[in-house]
């Protein structure tokens, strides 16, 4: 991890692991650190130091405690006096910032030539991809920061593992193994987006094919099929990844700005 706060930070948003910064906000009388001073604390690591002693020692315990909720920031204030084993004798406030990582989860089924482009142009963006593929000599030797490979026999049986409204784009070199992720994904019911790679063709079949496997209709209706945002037609790797990119940041910026009213006379 870099010995600054804010390429520490950087880091940390990238590998989605979420910190507390700590900023020595305000000095009274003697002190070991001045104002502007910081710190950055994560569940299992610290970058910088506000001084040492009990009061570091306080300030990541109290990190540490915020990490482990949904506490906003907040400005403390700790005398320097035989209290905190110190014997500086001013006083020191802290403004403690939780840092949570804004990521989402997408899982890639298939590493042919547009899983490829579809990591390469998703992996400059603020999410934590799991590439799927049961042919260990289809990925490349060197992947992105953020990027897990899983080789697996079975891509289906992986749909399960996945956390709660992932974004799933399903692109492997078999209609067979499509087929059987989507149908997977669109029975569990809990992804945020489930993305077939394919034509308007390929949709009808698979859709034949989702309601002889006993799929009802809401569950079908989730399906994505084609993928990429209206108006890219082409068929070029890189164009299919961009247009997907695209669609998949549209759909999860309409689904964080949508109102969510709440009926209290149902309650």
């Amino acid at each position: 991890m870099s010995a600054h706060w804010l390429n520490a930070l950087t880091d940390l948003e990238t590998r989605g692991i979420p910190a507390v910064l700590i900023t020595v906000a305000a000095t009274d009388g003697s002190a070991p650190r001045e104002a502007g001073t910081k710190m950055v604390v994560t569940p299992d690591d610290t970058v910088g130091t506000i001084g040492g002693g009990t009061l570091e020692f306080r300030a990541i315990e109290i990190a540490r405690q915020m990490l482990t909720g949904k506490q906003g920031p907040s400005l403390r204030k700790f005398p320097l006096g035989p209290s905190m084993g110190q014997c500086c004798g001013g006083t020191m406030t802290l403004l403690f910032e939780p840092q949570r990582p804004d990521l989402f989860t997408v899982a890639l089924f298939g590493a042919g030539h547009v899983g490829k482009a579809v990591v390469q142009v998703l992996s400059a963006l603020p999410c934590k991809i799991r590439w799927i593929d049961p042919r260990p000599d289809e990925f490349p030797d060197h992947v992105p920061p953020g990027v897990e490979i899983e080789i697996s026999n079975a891509p289906e049986r992986e749909v399960s593992s996945l956390p709660d409204d992932a974004w799933l784009l399903i692109m492997s070199h078999s209609h067979a193994l499509d087929l059987g992720i989507a149908a997977k994904a669109l029975q569990e019911d809990r992804f945020s987006y489930v993305g077939l790679i394919g034509s308007e063709t390929k949709r009808a079949r698979f859709i034949k094919r989702f309601r002889e496997l006993g799929l009802n209709e809401a569950q079908i209706g989730k399906l994505t099929c084609p993928i990429g945002i209206d108006g890219v037609t082409g068929k070029h790797p890189g164009e299919i990844a961009i247009a997907t990119a695209a669609q998949l940041l549209r759909l999860r910026e309409a689904k964080r700005t949508t109102l969510r009213v709440v009926d209290e006379s149902a309650a």
